[in-house]
This record gives structure tokens, sequence and C-alpha cells, in this order.
């Protein structure tokens, strides 16, 4: 036997696990007060202002941070359900909640199953869970059959596929008419579930076309209403329902946007862990699905080179034996599925991409909407927006007093809507840093905007409304989020895609792009090449999960 001593003080760069994730968030966590007092000493200790490197390329370092102009959006009104007893919201320093209101378009669940993969629940407890869970679904504005068509299945995590594929066959003999298939499947998971959640989510959506709900263990004994309410909002947008939608897109008072047909893209990738030097990239691209309302996004994943930023399918050419050269690719079938569900082709397009460098935007820019025109028919040329989104800078916007209630929020951080456009943005280019967010813990990272192109000819103020406006129509919680939905849902496709690659590729875990589906639908499923790499396609979707928001 042999002893292998590690020698301390090297750098990790394998994935942490959630102990050691919340240990690191408690140690570098810093409210705004706090952190602003640590940058301004450590200016002064460096003596940057004494730097000779400095002087001589004749740079300058203030002792005191850069003050800058700062405009509050204000929120927009949400729209909820005529039925409940408030109809509408206006949201208070970036939240609300869903007491006395209904979902705008509850959606229906009559066939649904519950399997439970924890041995600490027991069926009376899991039984106990799905009808609180389905009377929340109910109160909220859904029509939720009370019963699923048959009873809990317990079953052992190393027999999930097994499992799986049993209940859904059986819940298809069992249901009325027979061969109707679930329209949802609650799971229940250990706390402590490995590759579970991973291999759940590959065989119900690409496998068995069938929505998921994952729930652990610690909140099923929990059963708070919080979390029971949280679950009905991702159910409810799994199952093609809407939450709720901006009272101005109803209106159609959002200008060149609700004037005529819009859609609206998120893309994103994210690429594998840096232990990981093979593992494919994962692309992501979502598109709006409804129109004036812009709150639906179906979704589209593909696999690409490592590493690769550029995403690959968003435009592809390949050759059928049948039908000769066919041209097909991510934005074309988000184009037809956008006119299959509002019956008319859009006549806007606005594209917001995640996670791309500085150093790539026009690299990124070109390749992109090239393929983006190369998508549209003959004669078909709608004006394109290509707005590239940040969060991964070290721009930090503290208010100029922190104890002023009408400039902070209960965390210390700036308010939400807090948009800047002048001094720290660039001199001659279109771009903005918007805070549209609460502070929970630490200091706010607002989201930087560059508008790389603009064919819509956006004002200023146009695009920083909707964008802060979209930024509370984000399906999964009641509050507004750091980042324009789109971007944000095609970040989570991105992310769930990893897991529908060959185990051996997908448990290193990922990360964003921006740091430091395999061919286009109805394409051959065969490897793609870029370079000598041959890169696996990923296993179709199908098409009932494609046209929901399953990533949720």
């Amino acid at each position: 036997m042999e002893v292998c001593k590690i020698v301390e003080g090297q750098r990790y760069s394998k994935r942490l696990n959630e102990k050691q994730i919340t240990a690191l968030l408690k140690v570098t966590c810093q409210r705004p007060q706090e952190r602003e007092k640590d940058i301004l000493q450590t200016v002064h200790h460096n003596a940057y202002y004494e730097d000779p490197y400095a002087q001589e390329f004749g740079i300058k370092i203030d002792e005191q941070l850069a003050s800058v102009e700062a405009r509050v959006l204000p929120p927009p009104r949400l729209k909820y359900h005529d039925s409940g007893r408030e109809k509408d919201v206006l949201p208070r320093v970036g939240q609300w909640n869903m007491m006395n209101k209904k979902m705008v378009n509850g959606g229906r669940v009559s066939h649904w199953a519950c399997i439970n993969f924890s041995r600490n629940v027991q069926d009376n407890a899991a039984k106990v869970f799905c009808h609180e869970l389905a009377i929340m679904c109910q109160i909220s504005g859904m029509n939720f059959a009370p019963e699923p068509v048959l009873p809990v299945l317990s079953a052992r995590p190393e027999h999930v596929e097994r499992a799986l594929k049993a209940r859904y066959h059986d819940a298809m003999n069992a249901s009325k008419p027979p061969g109707k298939e679930l329209d949802l499947l609650i799971v229940i998971l250990p706390d402590n579930n490995g590759s579970l959640y991973g291999d759940l989510k590959r065989i119900c959506e690409t496998e068995l076309g069938l929505v998921s709900q994952c729930c652990l263990t610690k909140h099923v004994f929990k059963m708070s209403k919080q979390y029971l309410a949280n679950v009905a909002l991702k159910i409810n947008v799994k199952v093609g329902g809407r939450n709720t939608v901006l009272v101005d897109a109803l209106a159609r008072r959002i200008r060149l946007v609700t004037d005529r047909p819009t859609i609206i893209f998120g893309a994103d990738v994210t690429h594998p862990h840096p232990g990981e030097d093979s593992s494919p990239s994962i692309a992501a691209v979502v598109a709006s699905q409804d129109w004036p309302e812009i709150t639906k996004y179906a979704g589209l994943v593909s696999a690409q080179a490592h590493r690769q930023e550029l995403i690959q399918d968003l435009f592809k050419v390949w050759q059928d034996p049948q039908r000769g050269t066919v041209t097909g690719g991510m934005i074309k079938e988000l184009l037809i599925s956008f006119k299959r569900a509002t019956g008319q082709k859009p006549q806007r397009i606005i594209f917001y991409r995640d996670g791309v460098s500085e150093g790539q935007f026009y690299q990124v820019l070109l390749f992109e909407l090239d393929a983006i025109r190369a998508s549209l028919e003959p004669n078909y040329q709608p004006p394109v927006t290509f707005v590239v989104v940040q969060k991964r800078h070290h721009t930090r916007l503290f208010a100029n007093n922190h104890n002023d209630q009408r400039t902070v929020d209960r965390s210390g951080n700036i308010l939400p809507g807090t948009v800047v456009d002048s001094k720290i943005c660039h001199p001659t280019e279109f771009d903005f840093y918007l805070c549209s967010h609460a502070g929970i813990q630490g200091t706010s990272r607002p989201a930087h905007y560059h508008v790389l192109w603009d064919e819509n000819k956006f004002t200023a103020d146009e695009l920083q409304t909707l964008t802060n406006n979209l930024c509370y129509t984000y399906a999964r919680c009641t509050r507004s989020v750091s980042i324009v939905p789109p971007a944000y849902y095609a970040h989570l496709a991105a992310f769930r895609a990893r897991f529908y690659m060959e185990p051996d590729t997908s448990d290193s875990g990922s990360v964003a792009s921006g740091a430091r589906g395999g061919p286009p639908q109805g394409g051959p499923r065969s490897s793609t090449r870029f370079g000598n790499v041959a890169v696996r396609p990923l296993p179709a979707l199908k098409e009932n999960v494609k046209r929901v928001m399953f990533y949720c």
C-alpha cells in the first residue's frame, strides 16, 4: 500500500459539491456597504494612484469611486386571471406574491402519476404530498385532476429506466380513454440523488415524451405552502400554461413589439467544466411562441465541438437521398413553430445572446446574424435586433447614500430597474447596465447589455424598458430576475441538455459560456465534424416536450 500526500494550497478546478458552494458563498458574500468599504481600502492600501507603470502610460487612478447618473425604471403592471380577487398587480421592489391571484392561463393536467424513488418517504406520505400539490395547483388556477391515474409507485433509484417505462405504459392502459398519455409525472427523489435526476430527465424528455416535476425528500416532509406555490408555477408552464403577462403587452402598448408580430429569441452556450478536455459544448436557443404576450418560450438544444462559442446549428444544410439539398436548423424550426402557434410570420426579430466575451462580439454577430438571415425564406427579411447579455464582469453599482431608503432595497442594494448608460459605458456604441432584480444577499451584479445590431431602430429608453419589463415575466418565481428571461431560459435548457449525453461525458458538470441539438431536427442523426473532432449528436427531444417550457 502506498500513501499519497497532496501538497496544500493547490487550485481545485473541478466542480464543487453543494456543501463547498454554500461555504464559499458565505465567505465571499458581502453587503454593498462592506464591499464598497473594502474596495476603497484596497485602492488606498495598494496606492494605485502612485503606480509608476500606470503613470508611464498616462493612466490616472482616482482614490474615489466614479460617480454616475442613473435612472430607476418603473415596474410593469402584471395581469392575472379575472376569476382571482386580484386581477393584476404592480410589483414592489422587484417582488410580489400569488395571494388572491390566479394564473392568467392555467394549464390542464387530467392524467398524472407519481413515482417515489426515496426510501425515506413512505407511500402514505407521498400520497399526502401529491394531494397537497394538486390542491395548490387548483388554487393557483390550473385545471388539475385531484387523483392520479394510478397509485403512487415506489421504486429503487437503480431501476429508474424500468420504473419509468413500466409506469408510462401502465398509465396509458389505465387512462380513460385507453392510450391517453400522461400530462405530468411527479417524481420524489432522495436529497442526494447522484445521477438519478439526469437519467430521469433524459428518459422522460428524449425517449418517452413525458413532462416531469421532481421534488426532493426534504421538501416532501416540510411541505411548506411557499414551496408548493413555487412548484405550481413550474408545473403550469411545463404543461403549456402561462403564469402572468404584461398588461402593456395585452393592451398593445409596447412600441416595436406589440404593433406587429414579433419573436424574441434567447441563446446560450454552456461549456464543459475546466477539468474536461473532450466533452462537447451545448448550445440552446429558445423563442417566444405567443404574441403579443411574449411569455411562452419553446426551446431546442444541440451538441457542438468542445468550447466552440459560435452556435453551429442555428442554420444547417444537408443532403437528403429523396429531397436533395435541405436547409434547416434551430432558427428555422422555431420560426415555423411561432407561425404554427400564432398563425402569423414574425415581422420583427429580437435576439438576446448570453455569454459572449467582448473579444468575440463581432465574430459571433457575423456568424449568427448570417445564420438568422440564411434561415429566412426568399423575399422575407424581418428587421433584426441582436443584443449580447453579460453577467460575468466586475462592475458594481452602489447607492450614493446607503442610508437613504428611497434609493436602496432591504438588502442595501440599488433598486430594481436601475439603469446606467453613460460615463462607464462605451462612448459611441449602444450599451447599458441594468439591475433588474432586488438583491437577496451580497452585492447585486447588474447585467451589461450590448446592442451589436439594431435594424428595428430602438431608442435607448425603449430597449431598456422592454428588457426591464421582460425580467418580470420569468416563469419560476414571483420576482424580477437579473437577466432577461429568454437568455435565462436558454441557459437552463443548455444545462438540462448536458444530462442527455452519455454518462461518461456528462458527470463533470459544465460552466456557462463567457467564463474565463444534434443536427437540425429532421436531418440525419449522424456525428457532426468540426475540425477533426466528431461530435455525437444529442438524442432528439420528443415533439410534445419541445413545445413547452420543459427546462423550467
